[in-house]
């Protein structure tokens, strides 16, 4: 596996697809504690709705993601190895919403890459991890690597990803117009880049969250009266 990206393969492709929002992961159903953030009007325009993503990218659930995809990909080929990772990145979750929305996307993930993206380390994954919790992150790692798709692309397309469907959460629940979407998102792009960087430089036994309001976010979430989004 080559960490860097060949524009000339089909890898941007696939990078798109497993990205893309019709891809049936169900991401569209959870907004990671963002729904109660705009309830309490901690998040109320564009330049807050940065300011929480970033600080999911930076300090929260994001910048763990990054982190652990990172060790995950580089670990693809050794079972044991990768199976340490996938363990330790279902267990890495501050509130049982958040470890929900982690979980059932990593099973689809993994349902549909086997069947329109085959590969035999995606089902020898399956097979050993058997009704054990998944992380979404380690899963996708998996699938980029068993795919040949270079680390950098990879991981910059999980956490784009990742924030472009909490922009969309956001536009729908603040509300915010079309254009205040693609305006986070712009604002979004340096954030990611820096993220994606430097998460694959970063030991597990160095990797932790700083992030404690948006884990009271997630769990004032569990209990709100009226909700649009399952986290």
């Amino acid at each position: 596996m080559s960490a860097d990206f060949d524009p000339g393969s089909d890898t941007l492709y696939r990078l798109l697809a497993w990205t893309s929002p019709s891809y049936p992961v169900g991401a569209f159903s959870y907004s990671h504690g963002l729904e109660w953030a705009i309830e309490c009007g901690d998040v109320r325009d564009v330049a807050t709705l940065v300011a929480y993503i970033e600080t999911v990218l930076r300090h929260g659930g994001a910048w763990m993601d990054a982190v652990l995809f990172s060790h995950a990909w580089q670990a693809a080929d050794d079972d044991a190895a990768f199976d340490e990772i996938s363990e330790l990145a279902a267990a890495l979750r501050g509130t049982a919403e958040t470890a929900l929305e982690s979980r059932q996307q990593a099973q689809a993930f993994l349902q549909v890459t086997r069947r329109a993206w085959p590969h035999p380390w995606l089902d020898a994954f399956a097979e050993r991890q058997r009704g054990r919790h998944l992380s979404h992150a380690v899963v996708m790692a998996l699938a980029c690597a068993a795919h040949g798709i270079a680390l950098t692309a990879a991981l910059h397309a999980y956490l784009h990803g990742f924030a472009a469907n909490l922009v969309s959460a956001g536009v729908r629940l603040v509300p915010l117009g079309q254009t205040d979407g693609q305006i986070a998102t712009a604002r979004l792009a340096p954030i990611v880049a820096d993220v994606a960087r430097r998460a694959p430089a970063c030991e597990l036994d160095d990797l932790g969250s700083a992030a404690p309001m948006l884990d009271l976010f997630s769990m004032h979430h569990e209990t709100q009266y009226t909700r649009l989004f399952r986290s």
